[in-house]
């Protein structure tokens, strides 16, 4: 299942440089977007490597202006480079349509995660999951629950897997065949709800594999007066997904009006 949507940001004018180090197949395709992570890029990419033998890793780097692509050179990894700053959720993207393995491993390259950590989204999906995920909620115990914390639950029970509560390509760690990959489509995963969407409404097995909690690595964000910069923009992939998920099943998405005779009050 292809959708049409609309791109975050506009298609980058250049790739600067693309180094390749793999000369055979790789089994797993770690994909990592990088904009200023010269703090922790090494240390990512020296855990991505250990995860399996035959690992290929792709770092994005995007709109960095401090040192990060000399250092993603120096460790010798396949490294797509673009001047201006992309949106990890780009940089997935474009990581997964040059991605050659098997299994597809997505992570940032801010959040140092150990090898140990990571192995079991790849073993799940070496073992028949479709897409692996985080299985990191949000927190929900709040006063005010953060929007994209009820944006991800919402959609959940939209595609009638409660049972996933907030777990969502959204987050990651998370991880992907081949297959989903091919069903789901590089282009669409710039969109991460969407992405979700489609793979559980393609009958794509989605399971939330381990939780890592992905709320105290992330580094705070430089909060505006209006909130996180961010969190208006992914409601809006949530609700875009939403409104296609509504498209795509009826008004009510799929879900019955009961007994409502709605005609009555018309």
């Amino acid at each position: 299942m292809i959708v049409n949507s609309r791109k975050r940001k506009t298609k980058p004018r250049q790739r600067a440089h693309a180094f390749r180090s793999q000369t055979q197949t790789p089994y797993l395709s770690v994909i990592i977007p990088a904009m200023n992570e010269r703090r922790t890029i090494a240390k990512v990419i020296r855990e991505a490597k250990k995860i399996h033998p035959n690992t290929e890793v792709i770092v994005v780097v995007n709109g960095s202006k401090d040192g990060t692509k000399r250092i993603v050179m120096a460790h010798r990894v396949t490294m797509l480079t673009y001047d201006e700053p992309l949106g990890h959720d780009v940089g997935r993207s474009i990581g997964a349509d040059a991605a050659k393995g098997q299994i597809l491993l997505f992570i940032d390259g801010d959040m140092i995660i150990s090898h140990k950590q990571l192995r079991p989204f790849v073993h799940a999906v070496a073992n028949g999951t479709d897409v692996a995920l985080n299985d990191y909620s949000g927190p929900t115990h709040k006063r005010v629950v953060h929007g994209v914390v009820l944006a991800k639950h919402v959609l959940n029970v939209m595609l009638s897997r409660s049972d996933l509560k907030g777990a969502s390509m959204t987050a990651v760690p998370h991880a992907i065949s081949r297959r989903a990959l091919e069903i789901i489509q590089p282009s669409q995963l710039s969109i991460p709800p969407l992405a979700h969407a489609i793979a559980i409404q393609s009958g794509l097995i989605v399971r939330a594999v381990k939780r890592i909690n992905v709320g105290r690595l992330n580094p705070v964000r430089v909060r505006e007066k209006q909130g996180d910069p961010l969190e208006k923009l992914i409601v809006g992939d949530h609700l875009e997904t939403m409104d296609w998920l509504s498209r795509l099943r009826g008004a009510r998405g799929g879900f019955s009006d009961l007994t409502r005779q709605r005609e009555i009050v018309r």
